[in-house]
């Protein structure tokens, strides 16, 4: 595997997050959230979704398959001065290889001028956090409920 991490910049790239946004929510979280909303989280919605955020995203590669994506920002108004990672997600077939560190990496690079850097799990999602974890975020005691998936989150923070 040639893994190659880079901004993502053409349509094939796009689909490519959104096939990864779809397995992952399929493969990661069965069990954790709504099987309704799981069932509405088609492959077209996943598209619809990835064409309408291109900002601030890079995309893993191996070849021209999208193997994971990473996408951060700035909380604004909401949190000054607070970085936050807004998705990361591969494969399945990529857990335990290094892809996420180096897409998180990729991502916590891009707000190194953030003191606080924040983002949100699944409250069940015991791998996630463990992961999470491992690259320096701590639960801050924050939880958030979301009726729409039926699930609660936790935000999690890194203290530079």
């Amino acid at each position: 595997m040639s893994i190659t991490i880079k901004k993502m910049e053409t349509d094939a790239e796009i689909r490519g997050k959104a096939f990864v946004h779809w397995s992952a929510w399929h493969e990661a979280y069965a069990g954790m959230v709504s099987p309704d909303y799981l069932d509405k989280l088609t492959p077209e919605r996943c598209e619809k979704l990835a064409f309408s955020w291109t900002e601030n995203t890079f995309v893993a590669k191996d070849g021209e398959r999208v193997l994971g994506f990473v996408c951060w920002g700035d909380r604004g108004e909401e949190a000054p001065g607070v970085g936050e990672i807004f998705a990361l997600y591969v494969l399945s077939e990529c857990y335990g290889t290094g892809l996420a560190r180096r897409l998180m990496d990729a991502g916590l690079k891009r707000l190194r001028d953030y003191p606080t850097v924040c983002l949100w799990v699944l409250k069940e999602n015991k791998r996630a956090i463990r992961f999470y974890e491992k690259c320096g975020f701590r639960p801050d005691g924050t939880e958030s409920f979301h009726p729409n998936i039926a699930a609660a989150e936790i935000r999690m923070a890194l203290k530079r």
